[in-house]
């Protein structure tokens, strides 16, 4: 009986400090975590990719559209490490991200190192498409699981911003 009381003082102590903070600083940003930790290399690719554009790019439409994504997502990159700074938390995840969350290979960022003009164009385009639709699908994700109101208004703009871009996009492909 007395160990039986003694485990119930013990359990209702730990929930008490996690409700008050005592657990880890990340104890309900789980998600929030994940998002910031997938979004910052996934803007960092996307960053890469546009700063290319400045010289290997022939239409004035795409050098405009690859500086707008380069001009959001820095600050968003900013935000997104300080966030995880105030969780407790590192900007990185130590996992490697996956194709489908449009990551583009280290082939796919080769081949578009290599070419310029229209071949540049279409590829960038074609490549970028793919990289805002995995950013769009984890912003919804967060949108939808997240628990920091920060970080879902940051997927909220991601889904809209994106959403637009990818439009442009498409027609610029024809």
């Amino acid at each position: 009986m007395k160990r039986a009381y003694a485990l119930l003082i013990v359990a209702v102590a730990s929930l008490t400090l996690a409700a008050c903070g005592g657990g880890p600083k990340m104890s309900g940003h789980g998600q929030d975590v994940m998002f910031a930790q997938m979004m910052i290399p996934h803007h960092q690719q996307a960053i890469t990719m546009a700063e290319q554009a400045a010289t290997k790019a022939s239409s004035p439409e795409v050098k405009q559209l690859a500086s707008q994504i380069e001009s959001a997502q820095g600050p968003e990159i900013q935000k997104m490490t300080g966030w995880l700074k105030s969780w407790g938390q590192s900007a990185s995840s130590g996992k490697s991200m996956r194709m489908d969350d449009g990551m583009m290979s280290d082939k796919d960022m080769t081949k578009l190192g290599s070419l310029s003009g229209p071949a540049f164009d279409k590829a960038f385009l074609q490549m970028m498409i793919k990289h805002h639709k995995g950013g769009i699908s984890m912003a919804k994700t967060e949108q939808s699981k997240g628990s920091s109101a920060d970080a879902k208004a940051l997927a909220r703009s991601i889904v809209t911003s994106q959403s637009a871009e990818v439009t442009t996009m498409q027609k610029l492909l024809g």
